[in-house]
């Protein structure tokens, strides 16, 4: 087998994982109570910890954000919607694979370091909107504090799916890796 196909079936794998990881978004879609309790910053560190060449490290993940926000959205409002504040989000999602992308070996501690600081940035930025645009909060510095406050419930769940999502894609993979050598055709973890 060429060192192209074994590339091949590796990216393969990662986006098929990455896929089905969210799909597990539409769980928090029937379960309202498991809110931010959601796959998307374990894949976004995933992706940024697995795959070699940047531009897809940064793609699937984003793409498997935005097509399971559109029927997300779809299913509540029965129409596709955008917002702005969605653009934080991303940002903090950005974050997220660029964080992955530092993992340069596969550990526990590694992963929860990387998870641990797209959370924060997710906090960090997301947040932005409510308190700027919003109604709910003033517009100085405690505001943004009072809108940080309210979302501790949100993000401790982004931080349980974050544990569980990444034990899932990292352990499975790792796991997957050992069995099938083909997996393993690239050596480096996040090359540039």
């Amino acid at each position: 087998m060429s060192q192209q196909q074994k590339i091949n079936i590796r990216n393969a794998v990662l986006i098929l994982m990455i896929i089905a990881a969210a799909a597990m978004r539409l769980v928090s879609y029937k379960y309202q109570f498991l809110s931010n309790f959601t796959p998307v910053g374990a894949i976004a560190i995933f992706g940024g910890a697995y795959f070699n060449d940047k531009w897809k490290a940064y793609l699937v993940p984003f793409a498997a954000l935005f097509v399971s926000d559109l029927v997300i959205n779809y299913l509540y409002f029965s129409k596709l919607v955008w917002y702005t504040s969605s653009l934080w989000m991303y940002a903090s999602f950005f974050a997220m694979v660029f964080f992955g992308s530092l993992i340069k070996k596969v550990n526990f501690s590694n992963v929860i370091l990387a998870s641990l600081g797209g959370v924060i940035i997710h906090w960090l930025l997301t947040d932005i909107e409510p308190w700027l645009n919003g109604t709910l909060y003033s517009k100085g510095i405690m505001g943004y504090f009072e809108s940080l406050a309210a979302a501790i419930p949100f993000e401790k769940n982004m931080i349980l799916g974050d544990l569980v999502f990444g034990l899932i894609l990292f352990g499975g993979f790792e796991f997957a890796k050992s069995k099938y050598a083909v997996l393993r055709a690239q050596p480096t973890l996040a090359a540039a």
